[in-house]
């Protein structure tokens, strides 16, 4: 302590010797400036004008040389450290995700439709019931049938007379072959009409093909349905599977049987499956491929054409160093680098470190080179800090890049 104060105390008995010396220069040259007049000839006045302008540029370099005496003989002072954050490197796996959206899909969704047509006389089915399998739907309108079948009954029943009794006249060689074979094509014929006639009968009952519950209701009761149009729809809400299109730059990264985390926006729901299904082309129009990943309803709660958000695992390493994505700097010849903390002198202080960068994330980049496992660097706080200054360390935990 005591050689300090006397250090301290020559120091300073130095800085007024300067001090002192500066001020008399000053005065001298003021005075001598004071004494010669200014000349009245242009000549003159530019010849005093340069030999003032080479006493200054003199009395400059004195001050200059003065000054930086005093600085040297000045005792430094000390910045405060900065306050930062920092994190201690380890080495872990790296997750790359990328989410797309998708949409909720029945796998059986089918139409209830008359092949014959007719006006719908009775339909028991309405939006949003469940129907099983088998299930009456609709009724259809026959009159129009029954009617023929009540003629070609009657025509029927005629033509086996007539055959009867071509049969027993010909047993009796009695009339010509032809009439014989002639009533009997008859009899088959109306034969052939009335069992079509009876199957068209048939089908103004139109059934469930499936379980389900009755999306849409096309038609009422009343309406005509020509042949084939469709009077409802049956969904199948038990199998049900989540569709999305994914750009083709994917189509390496993904394979059947892949895990992906599913959410459903409107519901808050999040759920997990597994890939059922790729897609084999590619759209021409957007460069996307398919993929369908089957689901339950989850007790009833999803619905066909449901939002859906679904987060695809499309990059992984093992064993590398991440840091976070916003703590990189860049120089204007693009050379990226960061600030790790090192001791000096037994402080802690900022080191400029250039870095290689990888593969990243949204807030995540794999280092190549430039950080080791256990280095510690600056995630929050960077922007005051530079080369070989002080800083005030605290430790935040690491946070996962997945």
């Amino acid at each position: 302590m005591i050689n300090q104060s006397y250090n301290s105390s020559k120091n300073n008995m130095y800085l007024k010797i300067v001090q002192a010396l500066l001020l008399s220069l000053i005065v001298i040259v003021a005075i001598g400036c004071k004494d010669e007049g200014i000349p009245e000839d242009l000549v003159d006045k530019k010849k005093y004008l340069a030999t003032k302008k080479s006493e200054l540029r003199e009395l400059q370099k004195e001050i200059d040389e003065v000054t930086k005496q005093i600085t040297e003989l000045e005792p430094p002072v000390e910045k405060a450290p900065i306050p930062v954050k920092t994190q201690i490197i380890q080495a872990k796996e790296f997750k790359r995700y990328t989410e797309v959206e998708a949409r909720v899909m029945a796998e059986d969704i089918v139409s209830v439709s008359s092949d014959m047509g007719g006006r719908i006389i009775r339909l028991n089915a309405k939006e949003g019931q469940y129907v099983n399998r088998g299930d009456l739907i609709a009724v259809t309108d026959t009159e129009t049938i029954e009617t023929q079948v009540s003629e070609i009954e009657t025509s029927l029943s005629l033509a086996k007379t007539v055959y009867e009794r071509q049969s027993r006249l010909w047993d009796q060689q009695i009339g010509s072959e032809i009439q014989l074979l002639q009533a009997k094509n008859n009899v088959e014929r109306l034969e052939k009409s009335m069992e079509t006639l009876q199957s068209q009968i048939k089908k103004k009952n139109l059934y469930a093909p499936i379980s389900g519950v009755v999306d849409a209701e096309y038609l009422s009761q009343g309406e005509i349905a020509s042949p084939g149009m469709p009077i409802v729809s049956i969904l199948n809400t038990s199998k049900l599977k989540i569709v999305a299109d994914l750009q083709e730059s994917l189509l390496g990264s993904v394979k059947r049987g892949d895990k992906v985390d599913i959410y459903f926006p409107a519901l808050d729901l999040n759920s997990t499956n597994n890939i059922s299904l790729i897609g084999r082309s590619i759209d021409p129009a957007n460069r996307t491929f398919k993929i369908e990943i089957n689901t339950s309803s989850l007790k009833g709660k999803l619905k066909p054409n449901l939002l859906t958000l679904v987060k695809i695992n499309d990059y992984s390493q093992k064993n590398v160093i991440t840091i976070p994505l916003n703590i990189i700097k860049e120089e204007v010849s693009g050379q990226k680098y960061i600030y790790k903390v090192i001791n000096k002198n037994g402080k802690k202080v900022a080191k400029k470190t250039p870095i290689e960068i990888g593969e990243s994330s949204i807030d995540q980049v794999i280092v190549l080179s430039g950080i080791e496992p256990n280095d510690e660097i600056i995630t929050t706080g960077g922007a005051g800090v530079s080369e070989n200054i002080v800083v005030d360390t605290m430790q935040e935990t690491t946070e996962s890049n997945e």
